[in-house]
C-alpha cells in the first residue's frame, strides 16, 4: 500500500515534531517515557473520528511478509520489522536498517532523483516516507532483493513458505525500496541511547532496545527445546500438575489463594514434589514438565517469588541413576549450544550468546560451553564446606581453604575470643604482581566493605589478613610467631611478597551447618572483587560439581523471624534439609534417625555450576510406613500436619516403586550459561527485590468489595502499650 502525498501530509499535521530527518545513525541516551506522546489540536468530534478513521486505516491494512523461499535476487519482497537506523547520504540517496525479530540484518537503499517535480517517479513518494517517519517505528517495507550474504542453504529455504520466514543461513539483506507504509508512530519523546537503562516500568522498551536482554530471551527457549527433546528421547513422560494446589509444611513459605466458599483457600505450590512422587505410584516411570513454582521468600539476584524448574522423577532408580541422568541431558545441551550459539562480548564486558553465522572449528576457545565424556566432579556437603566454606562451591576461584591449622595460643587469642578454636585459612595470590602498596591498599578496601556478620559482628571473630613481604621478618607473618610462620611456611611452601594469607576462627567441635561458613563467604566476595579490581583474571570456564550426602536435617534456628522459612512444624527442633520426603544415605543413617537424627545423612544430591546451584535432588522414601515414622516420630508433627499428607501416604500405600528425582533451576541455568549473575536477565517481566511487577504496578491493593467476596477481613492493629 503506497502512500499518498496526502497520507504524508496528514502524518505531517498530526506529528510534526515525530518527523525530523535524522542525518547519522542513532546513538543511543537515558529516557523518561511519558503517557500521552501527541495531542491533537482543538478539533470536533467528527474531525477527531474521521482522523482516527484515516490513521487506523493506513496502519491496518498492510501487505503480507514474504516467505523464505520468495527472497531471491531481483525478487520483490515484503518484510516487516522496526525502522532502527538511518543515513541520509544526499538529497537523492537513503540507507536505513530495518530490524526484524530472528532475521538477517536488513539494510534498505533508495535512490531516487526527480526530473520533474509535477511528475516525479515511481518511488519517491517511498524515498519521502522513509526520510520522514519517525525512527523505531513498525513498517511494512517492499522492495527488490540487491544482494544476500551468508551461507544460503537453497534447499531448506525453498521448502519454507510460511510469511515472515527468512533463508536459513542468510546474515544480511540488502533491498531497494519500492514501499514503505509505517505501522505506527514511534513517539518523539522517548529518547534512545546506546546502553540505555529504561526504568522497570518500561520493560518492553528495554526488550526492544537491550540486545543482550533480547538474545539471551532468545535463547532461552532454545535451551528448554533441546532439555525437552533429551528427555523425550529417554522416554520420558511430560505431565503437567495442577497449579491450584493446597497448603502443607514442605518447607518454604507458601502464596494462599483464597476461595468464594467461606474459609477454603488454594496454595500455588512451591513445587510439583508431591504430585510427580503420587504419578510414581500411578505406573509413570519416567516424568518431566517445565512447572511454574511459587515461594513467598526473601528475594535476591537468583531467586524470585515465581520461578520456572525443570521437574524430573523416575521410578525404579537411585539417586546415582537420576544424577547419570541429569549429566547426559546437560551434556547434550551443552553440544547443542555449541553447535547453534557463539558468546560474545559487548563494550560493557557483558557476554551474550548470538546464533553462529559460521560452524565451530576445532578450537576449543570456539566451543565456549564444555563437552567432556567425564563424569562430573562429586564431593560430600562435608568436603565441599571443609574445602571452600559453602555448599556451592566455584571451583574456579584459585585458592582452597585448609582447615583446622594448628597456630600458637598467643595469635588464635589475638583474632577469637573463642577459648580453643579451629583455624581455616586460605592464600591469595594476585596474578598480576602488584606492589605492596597496591595489594595493601585493595585488602583494606575489601576487608571494609565486608558485610557486619562476616567482619564486626562474627561471634567467633574477625578475619586476619597477613600481607606477605619477603623484606620483612618472617616474611611480614610475625603476629604468628616463629612456631605459626613454621606452621604456615610447610603448609604454603612457595610464599612471595604480595600474596595475601586469610585466617578466620570457629568453634573446634562444631560440625558444620547451614550452607556456608564466614571463610567460605569471604572467599567468594574475594574472588569477585579481585576480578573486579584486576588481582585476578576474569574465566569464562563452565565448571559442573556435584555435591552429595547432605545432613538429613538441619537444627531450627533459636531465634524466629518473620522471614524464616516455616519448615514442617514439628516440635522437634529441627527440620528437613531438602524436604520430609528425602531417604537416609545408608542403613546406617535410619539408625541414626533413632539415636542422633542431626548426624544422619539424606540420599540428597546437589548441581552446582560455577558456584550457582543449579537444583536439587533426592532420592525419595517410597513406604508410607517410614514416610509416617519421619513425620511422626523425628519431625515430631502433630496429627493434624501430618493428616495434610494423607494422599501422599495413601499413594504411598498403595505399592509405590522406588523412586528419586531431581528439580533443576530452569532461570538459574539460563543465566549462567548466558553470561549473566541475575535471573532478571532471562526473564521477560521479572519482579523486583520487593516481589513487585513494576510493569504492571502488581500486587495491586484489595478492594472492600473483593474482601467481601472472598470472606476476608484485615486483623486490627494492635494498641501500642
Amino acid at each position: 500500500m503506497a502512500l499518498s502525498r496526502a497520507s504524508i501530509r496528514r502524518l505531517t499535521s498530526l506529528r510534526p515534531s515525530n518527523l525530523r530527518a535524522c542525518t547519522s545513525f542513532l546513538q543511543p541516551r537515558l529516557i523518561r517515557p511519558s503517557v500521552v506522546s501527541w495531542v491533537p489540536q482543538r478539533l470536533t468530534h467528527s474531525d477527531i473520528t474521521q482522523q482516527l478513521r484515516e490513521e487506523w486505516s493506513s496502519y491496518n491494512h498492510f501487505p503480507q511478509a514474504s516467505s523464505a523461499n520468495q527472497f531471491v535476487d531481483g525478487q520483490t519482497v515484503t518484510v516487516h520489522g522496526f525502522l532502527s537506523q538511518r543515513r541520509i547520504a544526499s538529497k537523492k540517496l537513503i540507507f536505513a536498517n530495518i530490524q526484524v525479530d530472528n532475521g538477517p540484518s536488513i539494510q534498505i537503499v533508495s535512490h531516487s532523483e526527480p526530473s520533474d517535480e509535477s511528475n516525479p517517479p515511481p518511488g519517491h513518494e517511498a524515498h519521502l516516507a522513509l526520510k520522514a517517519l519517525p525512527l523505531h517505528s513498525p513498517v511494512a517495507v517492499t522492495g527488490t532483493v540487491v544482494s544476500q550474504k551468508g551461507d544460503l542453504d537453497s534447499s531448506a529455504s525453498s521448502s519454507k513458505q510460511v510469511p515472515g520466514t527468512f533463508p536459513k543461513g542468510v546474515t544480511h539483506l540488502e533491498i531497494s525500496l519500492q514501499n514503505i507504509q509505517p505501522l505506527n508512530a514511534f513517539p518523539k519523546d522517548i529518547i534512545v541511547s546506546k546502553g540505555v537503562q529504561f526504568p522497570p516500568s518500561a520493560r518492553h522498551l528495554q526488550i526492544r532496545f537491550d540486545e543482550a536482554l533480547q538474545a539471551r530471551l532468545r535463547a532461552r527457549p532454545k535451551i528448554g527445546y533441546e532439555l525437552r527433546k533429551s528427555l523425550t528421547e529417554l522416554n520420558f513422560t511430560e505431565v503437567e500438575t495442577p497449579i491450584l494446589f493446597k497448603s502443607t509444611p514442605e518447607g518454604a513459605r507458601e502464596f494462599l489463594v483464597p476461595t468464594r466458599r467461606a474459609g477454603l483457600a488454594y496454595a500455588l505450590p512451591q513445587s510439583p514434589q508431591q504430585y510427580k512422587q503420587i504419578l510414581m505410584s500411578s505406573g509413570i516411570r519416567g516424568y518431566y514438565q517445565f512447572a511454574r513454582c511459587f515461594r513467598d521468600e526473601d528475594l535476591r539476584a537468583d531467586r524470585q517469588p515465581e520461578f520456572t524448574q525443570l521437574d524430573l522423577e523416575m521410578s525404579f532408580a537411585t539417586g546415582q541413576d537420576v544424577m547419570r541422568t541429569v549429566e547426559s541431558i546437560m551434556k547434550d545441551l551443552m553440544k547443542s549450544l555449541n553447535s547453534q550459539f557463539e558468546l560474545v562480548q559487548s563494550n560493557t564486558n557483558d557476554r551474550y550468546p548470538i546464533p553462529r553465522r559460521t560452524p565451530p572449528s576445532s578450537d576449543p576457545k570456539d566451543k565456549p560451553w564444555p563437552v567432556s565424556d567425564e563424569p562430573f566432579p562429586r564431593i560430600t556437603y562435608e568436603e565441599a564446606m571443609s574445602r571452600f566454606g559453602v555448599d556451592k562451591p566455584d571451583t574456579r576461584i584459585p585458592f582452597e581453604i585448609t582447615p583446622n591449622v594448628p597456630l600458637p595460643s598467643s595469635f588464635t587469642s589475638m583474632i577469637s575470643p573463642l577459648p580453643s578454636p579451629t583455624i581455616d585459612t586460605f592464600l591469595f595470590s594476585p596474578t598480576n604482581s602488584p606492589s605492596i602498596r597496591d595489594t595493601t591498599t585493595f585488602i583494606h578496601t575489601f576487608l571494609s566493605t565486608l558485610p557486619p556478620a562476616l567482619f564486626s559482628s562474627n561471634p567467633h571473630g574477625q578475619p586476619a589478613a597477613l600481607i606477605v613481604d619477603t623484606s620483612k621478618p618472617l616474611m611480614g607473618l610475625s603476629p604468628l610467631s616463629h612456631s605459626g610462620f613454621e606452621t604456615i611456611t610447610s603448609l604454603y611452601p612457595s610464599l612471595t611478597t604480595g600474596d595475601v594469607l586469610f585466617l578466620q576462627a570457629r568453634p573446634s567441635s562444631a560440625p558444620f551447618t547451614g550452607g556456608s561458613t564466614p571463610l567460605g563467604q569471604i572467599r567468594t566476595l574475594l574472588y569477585t572483587s579481585a576480578i573486579t579490581s584486576g588481582f585476578l583474571p576474569p574465566s569464562s570456564a563452565f565448571h559442573f560439581l556435584w555435591v552429595q550426602n547432605f545432613p538429613m536435617f538441619t537444627p531450627t534456628p533459636t531465634t524466629k523471624s518473620n522471614t524464616a522459612d516455616p519448615g514442617q512444624g514439628g516440635q522437634a527442633g529441627f527440620s528437613a534439609t531438602h524436604h520430609p520426603f528425602t531417604a537416609p544415605l545408608t542403613d546406617t543413617d535410619v539408625d541414626l534417625l533413632v539415636t542422633d537424627p542431626l548426624a544422619a545423612r539424606a540420599d540428597h544430591y546437589d548441581l552446582v555450576l560455577n558456584g550457582v546451584e543449579l537444583g536439587g535432588g533426592s532420592r525419595r522414601i517410597h513406604t508410607a510406613r517410614m514416610q509416617e515414622y519421619v513425620f511422626r516420630e523425628i519431625l515430631k508433627m502433630t496429627d493434624k500436619g501430618v493428616g495434610q499428607f494423607a494422599h501422599l501416604l495413601e499413594a504411598l500405600r498403595a505399592g509405590c516403586p522406588p523412586h528419586a528425582g531431581f528439580a533443576l533451576g530452569f532461570d538459574r541455568l539460563c543465566a549462567v550459561l548466558t553470561g549473566t549473575d541475575s535471573v532478571r536477565d532471562v526473564i521477560a517481566f521479572p519482579k523486583s527485590m520487593k516481589g513487585e511487577d513494576l510493569t504492571v504496578k502488581s500486587p495491586g491493593k484489595i478492594t472492600g468489595e473483593e474482601l467481601g467476596t472472598y470472606h476476608l477481613a484485615f486483623r486490627p492493629k494492635e494498641k501500642k502499650e
